[in-house]
């Protein structure tokens, strides 16, 4: 997903300006996120998003603070390591009254800390006076609430908008309303410490008196309400308590997953911030936790997305891989129903909280355009089972796993042919639905459109791998005849697709079949897909990763989504010529499954330079696919959100396929297969490995070519093996 604008694209984001332009600093928390400036204000500049979010709404549009008249000047701010925490050191200028001088420059710190917990804002803010004479002085908060759904905030134009309420002012609070059209009341309730001295329309001022080094603290907490008939209100913390269950929430999920340490501080900074934006981006669900894809367009459960996080996260933390099955098992379509795009066994492509989801104005609340997302569920359940030998679990999402291949079989392969096609039902929903969901993202050779229904290449690979898990599942189940048939759809569907999509021409297999089963004769990363599934014949996989690592696909930092020689490439497009980094970790793991280990180390190196040159070391969900220049890093790409879920993914999808990680169950097994590192890691640790009832610690070592195992730690039943 993407934009929003209504053209032909038409869920695109209306991008005016850059998220590029102005650093923003992110922090969210469950369903809640805000995205701020380096002050630490909500300013409306940019793309204007920036906000406190609650649920697909914007409860703070504006937020800024004021001494005397005068916006602060900067000295430093910064999100935690574990982004739970932005901080910020804040001076003056001279500030003059009268003509007078009565504030010197630097003589005055503001400090601000800032932190999300259960739908409620917190900070604490100190100003403290360094000269050595008392300081008078005013501190301003201004407000305003737009109660905009995230797709305005995106670029839609509504026809119609609920009423704002007049604002409340009570002793120590201002309260911001709005009344949506779908019954909803929300309020914005502004909490302060202590009475403000002025309290007026959307503004509050406090008038300080500070001695000579002097400070004063304020705490001001933020509660986004939604009012209806059952609607439980949040209960409100003091900022020391908020910190605390924060600190302890953020200890307790760090205790379950792997912990990595290299020899390289840089490859820390990415593997640490990649671990923690993971963290901030799961959100607990009814059904466990689930991977929200993305701040800030897509801070919501989209399957594709959670599913493929999963498995990039699996082996240092499988407890996400239940949440998202869980989760996906409960909003499984039960029924066809074309609005929504939705069928009977399709697993969901996204679900919205908002008020234009709730109405009906997109088509987002439950949506099931994707063709993708019900093949992979089947092959993360698989995947989850060998991780953890969880058969109970799988017994339990057994239906939904039948269900996926009755849709698979019957809705996915509509006409018969043995391949999987999509066309959209929905009027207003996505033309394109694989993970390249853009309208212009799949074309013949001249650049024509293919036409519905397509069949994209990397989906048949997907329903192979699909088809290949379930019958080791139905064999753990008891059910061999049913395996036996799934194994021969396997056998039947690789042979045929091979036949099918190879192109002698191009060296690598056609992005997809038209509606006239034609081959749209492109060279795209989609190939890569098809080595990471193993439908790829061997006498084909040489090719197609030379044709992936080729200086056309290749630019220096990783894969492009399309090759430069295209028709439609753009290094700047959505889907046509940029780089992702979850689509460059699927090829690398496709590389190191058919033994070419080197090009997966390749695909290791751009990644991680990239993650040098980028703030925070933060992988973003894209960048622009221009080659890389000496003394010059990655473009970025103007809307593309940071962080994004299976970005963060990326690094531990990308160290599994070069180490060859392999697990196996029964009993809990886990395997190296010719495992290699890149020249610039001496040396990793993996520390706190769950596997069945037991627990290892490992350290792995290169020695020239070669990767040396050592168990430094082990509980339990576990066994480690390695073939060199």
């Amino acid at each position: 997903m993407k934009d929003v604008i209504q053209i032909n694209d038409q869920w695109y984001v209306l991008a005016t300006s850059s998220r590029a332009d102005d650093r923003t600093f992110v922090l969210k928390q469950g369903e809640s996120f805000g995205l701020f400036d380096r002050h630490g204000d909500i300013q409306h500049i940019g793309l204007g998003e920036q906000g406190l979010y609650h649920e697909g709404t914007r409860y703070l549009s504006s937020f800024e603070l004021n001494i005397n008249k005068r916006r602060p000047l900067l000295l430093h701010s910064t999100v935690r390591e574990d982004n739970a925490l932005l901080t910020v050191d804040l001076t003056t200028s001279d500030l003059y009254a009268d003509n007078e001088l009565i504030i010197p420059k630097d003589t005055l710190h503001i400090f601000r800390a800032k932190l999300l917990w259960h739908g409620i804002y917190y900070e604490h803010l100190r100003v403290v006076n360094y000269r050595r004479h008392p300081v008078a002085l005013e501190l301003d908060f201004n407000f305003a609430a737009d109660y905009a759904d995230i797709f305005e905030v995106r670029g839609v134009k509504r026809k119609q908008s609920g009423t704002s309420l007049p604002v409340q002012h009570q002793e120590k609070s201002l309260v911001l309303g709005y009344e949506g059209l779908d019954g909803i009341t929300r309020h914005t309730r502004i909490l302060f410490n202590q009475q403000p001295d002025v309290i007026d329309k959307m503004a509050a001022c406090f008038k300080l008196n500070l001695p000579p080094n002097g400070s004063q603290d304020f705490y001001l907490t933020v509660v986004c309400e939604s009012v209806c008939e059952s609607g439980e209100q949040p209960s409100i913390l003091s900022y020391d308590e908020a910190y605390r269950k924060s600190d302890l929430a953020l200890q307790a999920s760090k205790d379950k997953i792997c912990h990595i340490i290299s020899s390289n501080e840089q490859f820390n900074d990415w593997i640490n911030r990649s671990a923690a934006d993971l963290q901030m981006l799961t959100t607990e669900t009814p059904q466990g936790e689930y991977p929200y894809a993305g701040v800030p367009w897509f801070s919501t459960p989209f399957g594709r997305d959670g599913i493929i996080t999963a498995l990039q996260y699996l082996w240092p933390n499988p407890e996400l891989a239940r949440g998202v099955l869980s989760f996906l098992a409960a909003t499984q379509a039960k029924h066809e129903n074309a609005t929504q795009d939705a069928e009977p066994g399709k697993i969901l492509h996204e679900t919205r909280k908002g008020e234009m989801a709730t109405l009906g104005e997109t088509p987002f609340l439950l949506y099931y355009g994707t063709v993708d997302a019900t093949p992979l569920f089947i092959v993360l359940a698989d995947a989850y089972y060998q991780r953890t030998g969880d058969l109970d679990f799988i017994q339990s999402i057994w239906p939904n796993i039948e269900r996926a291949l009755k849709w698979i079989d019957n809705y996915g392969d509509s006409d018969g042919d043995g391949f999987v096609e999509y066309a959209k039902r929905c009027e207003n929903g996505l033309v394109q639905q694989g993970w390249k969901d853009s309208d212009d993202s799949i074309f013949h050779i001249d650049g024509r459109p293919a036409q519905a229904p397509i069949a994209l290449c990397e989906v048949q690979g997907y329903v192979y791998q699909a088809k290949l898990a379930a019958a080791r599942l139905s064999n753990l189940l008891g059910d061999n005849k049913q395996a036996d048939e799934l194994q021969i759809q396997a056998i039947t569907l690789k042979q045929k697709f091979n036949e099918t999509f190879w192109c002698e021409d191009i060296g690598t297999f056609a992005i997809a079949l038209d509606g006239d089963k034609q081959p749209c004769q492109v060279r795209s990363s989609n190939a890569g897909h098809l080595l990471f599934s193993g439908i790829v014949e061997k006498r084909y996989a040489k090719a197609v990763a030379d044709t992936l690592l080729a200086e056309s696909s290749f630019s220096g930092w990783g894969v492009r989504t399309l090759a430069d020689t295209e028709a439609r490439y753009n290094p700047m497009s959505y889907h046509n010529g940029s780089i992702w980094p979850h689509d460059n970790a699927i090829i690398a793991m496709g590389l190191a499954q058919y033994k070419l280990k080197d090009q997966a180390l390749k695909i290791l190196t751009g990644l991680f330079n990239t993650s040098i040159n980028i703030d925070l070391h933060r992988l973003p969900e894209l960048f622009c696919g221009f080659e890389r220049l000496s003394g010059q890093g990655p473009t970025l790409y103007p809307v593309a959100c940071s962080p994004q879920a299976w970005a963060s993914g990326t690094v531990f999808y990308l160290l599994q396929a070069c180490l060859g990680m392999r697990f196996a169950p029964d009993p809990p097994q886990l395997l190296f297969e010719h495992p290699k590192l890149p020249d610039y890691l001496e040396h990793l640790e993996l520390k706190n490995i769950q596997l069945g009832n037991g627990v290892v610690d490992l350290s792995c070592r290169r020695r020239g070519q070669d990767v040396t195992i050592h168990v430094t730690r082990k509980t339990g039943d576990v066994e480690i093996a390695v073939v060199m």
